[in-house]
């Protein structure tokens, strides 16, 4: 399945009937970059990943500029997400009942990727 991608929405618990088996949250693109290095470093990696139509199931959600990520206030560091850093990583674990109740996530670090010093 290709990889989709859903620009900043208005109501992040819109995601909890998604059919993925993985949410994938990055920084949102200024002028058709992504803003967050880390989310740079590891794109090329989601892209031959997720990206290859008999790849596994992804959706890429934007989490807003970075004015809109870095406040407390940002609709995905509060329920039902929790996300407190990106890139990170959610796997569903069974879609029937959705993955409030069943997911965990894993904030992508440097530890995981080579990066560029």
């Amino acid at each position: 399945m290709p990889l989709r991608e859903i620009e900043f929405p208005s109501d992040p618990k819109d995601l909890e009937h998604a059919q993925e088996r993985f949410l994938i949250f990055y920084s949102s693109r200024v002028n058709g970059q992504l803003w967050c290095p880390d989310c740079v470093a590891v794109d090329r990696i989601i892209q031959d990943t997720f990206g290859p139509e008999d790849g596994l199931s992804a959706v890429i959600v934007y989490v807003g500029q970075k004015p809109e990520w870095k406040t407390p206030s940002n609709i995905f560091r509060g329920e039902p997400w929790h996300i407190t850093s990106i890139p990170t990583i959610i796997k569903v674990e069974d879609v029937s009942i959705g993955p409030i109740e069943s997911c965990y996530s894993i904030p992508i670090s440097d530890n995981l990727i080579d990066s560029p010093k």
